[in-house]
């Protein structure tokens, strides 16, 4: 767990390998490609959100709060039951989710709208070769390591991701094909995982974004502790150090301000004494300043001119110019609410 004291808490920071970023808690990004698509908002159920290609064939379900945050399917019809499913933990990246989604809105979009018998490429029978589905992975250094019989495995040069085949399995709802990422455990292992019946250039473009070696965006806080070692992280805004100078922030306008207001608080006269001794002490320095080098002329009584103002100002309250004397007025501005130390989860 992050300290709740920790100033680096909410950092934005860039995170690669992707495959070991976590999810930030959103699922903006794995629905950024289907957009445009129909959503249905449930209020009951652990799933609370499905969106639908337009005639419904394509499912695309967020269930929030399970462990399998998303759950999406294709089938022939809108009423029929699925060819295929593929399901991701909630460890896994949004941006991987991306991937597939991506793949789904391109092949609905190619498809013939008036062809409903099926035939759509997000429904083809998938590839009798199991290299088809992790070709984005082999290409890009990844390694075949030893398995069990019936079962491929591919891992990627660090060891901290790779892809299971089973393909001893073959009923339509079995599941052949995990993706995976990270050290085992509750909170650090991400996971794909595929049915059979799944075409095999959907894995691929799935699998494609765990090739992909271009960082993202995550709060500190967001990345495990376990994990923190395992990942590189990149401040995205400038870095905290004090001897890099930068522009002021409306915030460190603020905050300058009140402290100057408090510093002048804190030299300002508290007591009847103290004011009696500063009118004293400006009474004599007006009169040195004033002293002419010839004989005096006869005092007045008072003094004379348009800014004369008595010199012993009306006791105030300690720190009274501190709070201006309407919301609008120019001069020290309000507090700023105290930062939050944690940020709730969405």
């Amino acid at each position: 767990m992050h300290a709740p004291d920790d100033p680096y808490l909410h950092q934005e920071v860039l995170v690669s390998p992707m495959y070991l970023a976590c999810s930030n808690g959103t699922g903006d990004a794995g629905f950024a490609p289907v957009a445009h698509w129909p959503h249905h908002y449930l209020d009951e159920g652990p799933c609370q959100l499905v969106v639908t290609s337009p005639d419904q064939r394509i499912r695309i379900g967020w269930f929030g709060d399970d462990f399998e945050l998303w759950r999406i399917s294709a089938a022939a019809e809108a009423v029929a039951a699925p060819r295929w499913t593929a399901t991701f933990n909630y460890v896994t990246p949004a941006e991987i989710v991306a991937c597939l989604t991506t793949a789904l809105a391109h092949d609905y979009a190619d498809a013939d709208a008036d062809a409903y018998d099926g035939n759509g490429r997000f429904l083809a029978n998938p590839s009798l070769h199991w290299a088809d589905a992790v070709r984005p992975l082999t290409d890009a250094g990844w390694r075949r390591e030893a398995a069990e019989r019936g079962t491929v495995e591919v891992v990627a040069p660090d060891g901290q991701a790779g892809v299971l085949i089973d393909s001893r399995l073959s009923g339509r709802d079995d599941e052949t094909v995990t993706l995976w990422a990270g050290p085992p455990g509750w909170g650090t292992r991400a996971e794909a995982v595929f049915t059979a019946g799944i075409p095999s250039h959907l894995i691929a473009a799935t699998a494609a974004a765990m090739a992909d070696s271009a960082p993202v965006v995550r709060e500190r806080h967001q990345i495990d502790r376990r994990m923190e070692h395992l990942v590189t992280l990149t401040p995205v805004g400038p870095t905290a150090d004090p001897q890099v100078s930068r522009a002021p922030t409306p915030l460190d306008v603020r905050r300058t301000a009140v402290t100057q207001a408090v510093h002048r608080a804190a030299r300002a006269p508290r007591t009847a004494a103290d004011l009696r001794v500063m009118a004293a002490r400006s009474r004599t320095a007006s009169s040195a300043q004033s002293r002419p080098s010839g004989p005096a002329p006869a005092a007045t009584g008072r003094l004379a001119g348009p800014t004369a103002r008595p010199l012993t100002p009306a006791p105030q309250l300690p720190g009274h110019h501190l709070r201006p004397k309407h919301p609008l007025a120019k001069g020290v501005p309000s507090c700023p609410p105290p930062p939050c130390s944690t940020r709730p989860q969405p």
